[in-house]
């Protein structure tokens, strides 16, 4: 270590105090800043699986025109068969073929469209949280034929409960007529008015029979462990509908487009919150390096006087400065570490999260995600504005006079 060096790190103990109050500010504001963006990351992480999980999975294979038209002739050939050769070439079970179409459906008492979902009762459970909200009864099981599962705003919309029979109209992908009855096996709540006032599900058998649909469905969904696994399934599906021009496969991003840009949103509000958190880290340094130059007046002059140039000065004071940022840098990065590492492992909740979770069939408790991004991205920051912030503090010494500062008291 030169000399320059061993002098700064004599210099910052001078005032001890004064120091350990700045690295704690520093320290705590590290650790603060890795322990809300691990949480922050991990949030979002848990947005996408519940978002995904309630329907549209991380992957779908669809006709390459259904996303934007959603016409009944915008169909996947041997659907059941796809999804069949998707589970045994991915590895998983969280796969399913769906058929949707839009129709009216009447009760004795009232009409409503609704958009009808034929799913396969075995595997779609795998793929959508929506089996798991079953509030009144039961969900489809395998073998079923007309039955049928609604969501409880629909149900109450169409006076109608569990038992009770529902006549169904509408449009076959030949542009036939079609129209069916089922039967009433459970009621769904979902928590979202919205949902389920439109969503109904019968399976996907008889959805081909009735809406004259043959092998064919609108899209095969895959639900996977993680984000980080959707490349390699978006290519193993594209391999499996290879030489099928009419069929794409896509990913959740392109499925809900909306929800990158949410989150995109939420990042920048969050950095409003950190930036705020950053400055005034950087006044306490400045305040702290400020104080330093000041007391020293004298011995700057003397320095000056014996032939130092105030460059020198200047790095000096930039590397006391890098020192106690430094310092306080490791302390955070290693504590936060730490807090963020036992609650990636343990998890937390807040208070009622829980019950919230097991209403809605999600996760109960948060998970922080601990990366190389989330453990250096703030402490990194905060010691850039620690350094910019000494700047000040430098600059007073190029504008020095080695006779005046000795004079000062």
């Amino acid at each position: 270590m030169s000399v320059t060096w061993r002098l700064a790190w004599r210099n910052l103990w001078r005032h001890s105090r004064r120091t350990w109050l700045t690295v704690g500010a520093m320290v705590f504001c590290n650790v603060l800043l890795i322990f809300l963006i691990s949480l922050q990351l991990g949030s979002y992480q848990m947005m996408i699986d519940n978002s995904l999980a309630s329907f549209s999975g991380h992957a779908q294979v669809q006709h390459r025109d259904y996303l934007e038209e959603q016409r009944m002739r915008q169909s996947v050939p041997r659907a059941a068969a796809l999804a069949a050769s998707a589970r045994d070439a991915l590895g998983l079970e969280t796969t399913a073929a769906r058929g949707m179409a839009f129709a009216l459906v009447s009760s004795e008492q009232r009409s409503f469209g609704v958009l009808l979902q034929g799913v396969q009762p075995v595997y779609e459970p795998g793929v959508s949280t929506f089996p798991g909200l079953v509030r009144q009864g039961r969900y489809l099981a395998s073998g079923d034929g007309g039955h049928i599962v609604l969501g409880s705003v629909l149900a109450q919309n169409l006076k109608v409960g569990l038992g009770d029979e529902l006549t169904f109209l509408g449009s076959g992908r030949d542009g036939s007529f079609a129209a069916g009855v089922a039967t009433i096996v459970g009621i769904l709540d979902t928590g979202m008015d919205e949902i389920d006032r439109s969503v109904a599900q019968v399976p996907l058998a008889w959805f081909q029979d009735i809406f004259s649909m043959g092998d064919h469905a609108h899209s095969v969904v895959v639900r996977l462990p993680s984000l980080e696994q959707v490349p390699v399934a978006v290519a193993t599906l594209e391999g499996l509908v290879g030489g099928q021009d009419e069929l794409v496969v896509r990913d959740w991003d392109a499925l809900q487009p909306g929800l990158r840009q949410a989150i995109a949103s939420d990042m920048a509000s969050g950095w409003f919150t950190y930036v705020v958190l950053i400055v005034l880290v950087a006044f306490s340094v400045l305040n702290t390096q400020l104080m330093s130059v000041l007391e020293r007046t004298r011995e700057f002059g003397v320095m000056l006087a014996l032939g130092m140039r105030p460059a020198q000065l200047a790095r000096l004071v930039g590397m006391e400065t890098l020192l106690m940022s430094g310092l306080g840098m490791a302390l955070g990065v290693l504590l936060g570490a730490l807090l963020t590492w036992y609650l990636s492992v343990a998890g937390f909740a807040y208070p009622g999260m829980e019950e919230l979770g097991a209403k809605f069939n999600m996760p109960g408790r948060m998970y922080p995600e601990v990366s190389l991004l989330s453990l250096l991205w703030g402490p990194v920051v905060v010691l850039f504005g620690a350094m910019l912030a000494a700047i000040y503090p430098a600059l007073r010494l190029f504008r020095l006079a080695p006779v005046a500062a000795m004079r000062a008291v």
